[in-house]
């Protein structure tokens, strides 16, 4: 099954186990408050058990309960719900029974509230134990597996090799092949598995065979090596470990994971808290369904002018590259003429004969992008991120600056710190420049940076001071 179908069988037992934990504190409530019980299940209780349901499921989503489920672990899931389910319940009780008219002393209050948040933790450790156990049972049986790369084709490769191999079942790795750190390494037989040369088809092989977990096993000596190896693995969606001979190199960006013996450094690749990640996806959301809803008019207006002004479609849309990597279709009003780039991908300049009069006008007020707000609504972007570029140019940026592969960790935005600071670039050499104000937001990622990215980018579109 795919990531998002895991996720959302989590999520609707997580909905499930709300349901009926609200449904039954209803009788409780009954019981502890010595209220007569009138007409039992009805509509009103149906819908109300709706709502604290979704709730719930909210919570979870901010909090990260969603996030790469099956890899949980289920002694770390049960303290997760612990703090959750106390932090939900407490909200709960605030917005929907502190009014409570059977309520009549604090210790009300404190039975009311305890029993509930005992009743939620003990149905939702129940049913997501059930669901893991599930998960774990078909990662056991091989139904669910990550391809799985091994660097290095020493004598530690081959020892982490084995004692994989050996509970492979448990973890569910599954070894597709190895890469030497070079052509001239001497390469250690590692059993029956294919060695598809050296760490130079690193990424086509990642591609090739779909891989989601990388072992990195190299020696002391190799802490260059692995510098490069890292740095070609960013912007990839998967999971990196390497043998703890390295890891005062990387000490304070990692964590340690003990494999039934075999101590692995899995490198820690988030960016943000996963609740800011997904407080960010949320804003993304709202606020592009309210720009493309209550801006239609404004839109549809564009629209019409780019139509009159110049011959072509209204739309201008192009192949970038975005999040890990992945192509997608961006979506901008035309600004350029019909057919500007005959002659091969073009960067534009500020005095571009290429640009329509309406055109240099949007592009000063950042109105082409708006319809990009659709891009952000289905995921491909988001509001705030690095600006997307064309396969073309980041071949030539990669070669001036490798660490370019660091943006591919996030979705691209509509607007950025480098549009803000620097706006368009007109060559390779400017999106270089560009390119130290993106690497600053990433380091820095946060609500708060975004909000004063968009803050600055209101300005710009206010004073028509975009370049």
């Amino acid at each position: 099954m795919k990531k998002t179908l895991h996720a959302s069988r989590y999520l609707a037992f997580d909905f499930f186990a709300s349901f009926i934990a609200w449904v039954l504190f209803y009788f409780l409530r009954k019981h502890l408050l010595d209220e007569q019980l009138y007409g039992g299940l009805d509509y009103k209780l149906f819908i109300g058990s709706i709502v604290i349901a979704s709730i719930w499921t909210v919570i979870y989503f901010l909090t990260g309960a969603y996030y790469d489920v099956v890899r949980k672990s289920r002694i770390k899931e049960v303290f997760s719900l612990f703090a959750n389910s106390l932090i939900g319940s407490v909200i709960i009780f605030f917005v929907f029974l502190l009014d409570d008219e059977g309520v009549l002393d604090y210790h009300s209050y404190y039975s009311t509230l305890g029993s509930y948040w005992a009743l939620h933790l003990t149905i939702a450790i129940v049913v997501k134990m059930i669901v893991m156990t599930s998960t774990k049972a078909q990662i056991k049986n091989g139904k669910i597996f990550f391809n799985t790369l091994i660097i290095g084709a020493n004598k530690q490769a081959k020892d982490i090799y084995d004692e994989i191999e050996k509970n492979k079942h448990f973890l569910g790795f599954r070894f597709i092949s190895y890469l030497t750190v070079s052509d001239i390494e001497n390469k250690v037989i590692m059993g029956s598995l294919r060695n598809m040369g050296s760490v130079s088809n690193l990424e086509k092989v990642i591609r090739r065979c779909k891989i989601e977990q990388v072992v990195i096993a190299v020696t002391p000596s190799e802490h260059q090596v692995l510098t490069d190896i890292l740095n070609r693995l960013e912007g990839f969606n998967l999971k990196v470990s390497i043998i703890p001979d390295i890891y005062q190199m990387l000490i304070g960006s990692v964590s340690v994971n003990h494999v039934f013996g075999v101590p692995l450094i899995e490198i820690d690749r988030k960016i943000m808290p996963v609740w800011q990640q997904s407080v960010k996806r949320i804003i993304d959301i709202v606020f592009s369904i309210i720009v493309l809803v209550l801006g239609f008019p404004f839109l549809g207006t564009c629209a019409i002018i780019t139509k009159i002004t110049s011959k072509g479609p209204i739309f201008f849309t192009q192949e970038r590259i975005g999040k890990y990597g992945i192509p997608f279709k961006i979506i901008k009003f035309r600004s350029m003429l019909v057919d500007a780039e005959l002659k091969g991908p073009q960067l534009s300049t500020d005095k571009d004969p290429r640009i329509t009069s309406w055109g240099r006008f949007m592009r000063k007020t950042r109105i082409d992008e708006f319809p990009q707000f659709w891009n952000v609504l289905i995921g491909d972007m988001s509001l705030v991120g690095p600006r997307p570029e064309r396969q073309f140019f980041i071949d030539q940026i990669i070669e001036k600056a490798p660490h370019y592969r660091h943006l591919n960790k996030v979705r691209p935005g509509i607007t950025s710190l480098g549009q803000v600071k620097y706006g368009y670039a007109e060559n390779v050499e400017q999106m270089v420049q560009r390119l130290q104000f993106d690497i600053i937001y990433i380091e820095n990622m946060s609500l708060v940076m975004d909000f004063r990215i968009i803050f600055y980018t209101i300005l710009t579109v206010i004073s028509a001071k975009g370049k």
